[in-house]
């Protein structure tokens, strides 16, 4: 299967947008429905890995060795760094303990002892979670014969969320993985599964799609409403939705910028924020203005991501002839 550039693109977008929302963050702006990037990084990632699974029949084990192998050098090398700022003192308000950061390498949820929220050491890494765990899931699920697959890993994540309705805990694995935010990793399956059979649609409904999706987020935007991923999941969906009927219909060209900065997503995520800070402090010293400084913030996170992904990741990755399947906030291209 071919680049599928309308993913490409918005990995890419979702990607700017989680960089513009820590930039706005930082320098006293607001652009909170940035976050909403991780949102579609989820749908995205149910989407692929559905259908790479179908496309290209793989183990239980040569499945999560290769999530490993594409997700774990980075995040673990970007936690060393934040590991050894804190213990230099780099980072004033960080508190350090062996079983935070223990858990923060291996993707156990642990409450920060900084802030007190169920973030790791490098605090973007949250949605690496959320994607380690549907990761173990879906391993879990090569198992069965495939006509199972689908309604065991939907059911199994309808059943957790149903659980979070009426289960009171403050276990931070009942926490996090009772969300809703699971769902959108099902919703992505069930689009995969629609993409394989054909099913897209028409190009007049997918417009439509897409529209509703960006007005959703420009209203949510604009008028600083509080959301969650009950609001942001669904206009994600629709985005998704929408950029693959224009995929079908041929409306998607071939774009060198978008499709490297979809490459470079999982780099820009990771290593962002140590730019974004750096620039914010420096705008602030500087007495830039606060617009202007978030603008350059952006620009500083994205560029660190870029050399990211061109002085570590690619060379790591290109070490393997056979590159492993890759989707979500810690892929490549969607082929």
């Amino acid at each position: 299967m071919g680049t599928i550039h309308a993913i490409q693109y918005l990995r890419a977008l979702s990607a700017l947008a989680v960089v513009a929302f820590h930039a706005a963050d930082k320098t006293g702006q607001h652009f909170a429905i940035g976050a909403a990037g991780v949102d579609v990084f989820f749908v995205i990632s149910g989407f692929i890995m559905w259908v790479i699974s179908a496309r290209r029949p793989v183990t239980p084990y040569k499945f999560i060795s290769g999530r490993i192998r594409r997700i774990v050098p980075v995040y673990w090398l970007a936690t060393a760094i934040m590991v050894a700022g804190g213990l230099a003192g780099l980072f004033p308000n960080m508190l350090l303990t062996a079983e935070h950061v223990v858990a923060s390498l291996l993707f156990i949820p642990e409450r920060s002892p900084s802030s007190g929220e169920v973030w790791p050491v490098l605090v973007q890494g949250w949605t690496l979670n959320y994607e380690m765990f549907f990761y173990a899931v879906f391993a879990v699920s090569l198992l069965l014969p495939r006509p199972w697959r689908f309604s065991v890993v939907s059911g199994f994540f309808l059943l957790l969320v149903t659980a979070g309705l009426f289960v009171t805990s403050e276990n931070t694995l009942v926490l996090t993985y009772t969300r809703p935010l699971v769902l959108e990793f099902v919703a992505g399956m069930i689009m995969g599964a629609f993409w394989l059979e054909g099913r897209v649609p028409p190009l007049a409904v997918g417009l439509g799609l897409i529209a509703c999706s960006i007005g959703g987020f420009a209203l949510i935007g604009a008028f600083h409403l509080p959301f969650d991923e009950r609001s942001t999941g669904p206009l994600a969906v629709l985005l998704v939705l929408g950029a693959l009927s224009l995929e079908a219909h041929g409306w998607v060209p071939r774009m060198r910028l978008p499709n490297f900065l979809g490459d470079a997503s999982y780099s820009i995520y990771i290593w962002h924020t140590f730019a974004i800070s750096v620039a914010a402090k420096a705008g602030a010293l500087l007495g830039i203005h606060a617009k202007v400084s978030m603008i350059v913030a952006t620009i500083s996170g994205t560029l660190i991501g870029v050399a990211g992904y061109l002085f570590l990741e690619r060379p790591f990755l290109q070490r393997d002839r056979t590159p492993p399947p890759t989707a979500g906030l810690a892929g490549n291209t969607a082929e």
